[in-house]
């Protein structure tokens, strides 16, 4: 007797390879500076070896939702807009694209991804298909772990990485009917385009649009740019504004 989704598990085994696009965390992992200190506290142990009731180990884990890997929902930027109980299982899969943009970011680190940027994507690789979810890659992971590297901290205290702009979020959600974005810094907005408009405007956008992300990711550039599908899960805890995530790519072999 057959059974179709083994095969293709065979298949996947065989054909391709699973890419962790996810940070490991620690106590001592960056997170975004507004968040007070103490928040996050680790495996701190609350019942322990040698308990006569039951010789085990069980942890404790604090952490705010925007912490390492994560998941934004809605209301993390929107007044009464959905939070984590409003997503499932069927907001975990999607088409991913990979828009590289490391080459310019090397040249200018305040670089931010256009709609043209988008468009000649999409001459190589296809349209952005329906429900897609757009990675962008800018070389950014390699600062992680260190806080101040992955902020772009400059000489004067001023904040300094690469991002989304505007017209690119637009470009990806109104043209093309994508689901979700994602990037590895630690906000969407180009850092220059933050300050210039004092928000982040382009975090703003997406989650008024009812749109999800995952930010602080990595290992983009071993994922084929076109042709991979992601698998992003997430903790099922009711009214979050977001939380850590485990992301997974199925990519070609290479």
């Amino acid at each position: 007797m057959g059974y179709k989704l083994w095969d293709f598990f065979k298949e996947l085994q065989r054909d391709y390879e699973l890419v962790d696009l996810t940070h490991p965390l620690d106590n001592d992992s960056p997170y975004w500076a507004g968040i007070p200190e103490g928040s996050v506290e680790l495996c701190k142990t609350c019942f322990d070896w040698g308990n006569p009731m039951l010789d085990c180990l069980i942890q404790t884990f604090k952490f705010p939702g925007q912490f390492g890997t994560h998941i934004d929902f809605p209301g993390h930027f929107i007044k009464n807009a959905p939070l984590s109980e409003s997503y499932g299982a069927k907001n975990m899969i999607y088409p991913l694209c990979i828009i590289d943009i490391s080459e310019k970011v090397a040249a200018d680190v305040h670089y931010a991804v256009t709609a043209e940027d988008i468009k000649a994507y999409e001459k190589i690789f296809g349209e952005i298909p329906d429900g897609a979810f757009v990675a962008l890659y800018s070389g950014w992971a390699r600062h992680w772990p260190d806080m101040n590297k992955i902020s772009g901290i400059a000489e004067d205290g001023s904040e300094n990485f690469p991002g989304w702009s505007l017209d690119a979020l637009k470009y990806i959600y109104e043209t093309r009917n994508a689901a979700a974005n994602g990037h590895e810094t630690l906000d969407t907005d180009a850092s220059k385009l933050a300050a210039e408009a004092g928000d982040l405007v382009c975090e703003r956008y997406l989650l008024s649009k009812g749109k999800l992300q995952v930010e602080v990711m990595t290992n983009l550039d071993k994922v084929a740019p076109a042709g991979a599908i992601v698998f992003v899960s997430w903790a099922n805890i009711k009214g979050a504004t977001g939380l850590p995530a485990r992301v997974i790519a199925v990519t070609p072999r290479r």
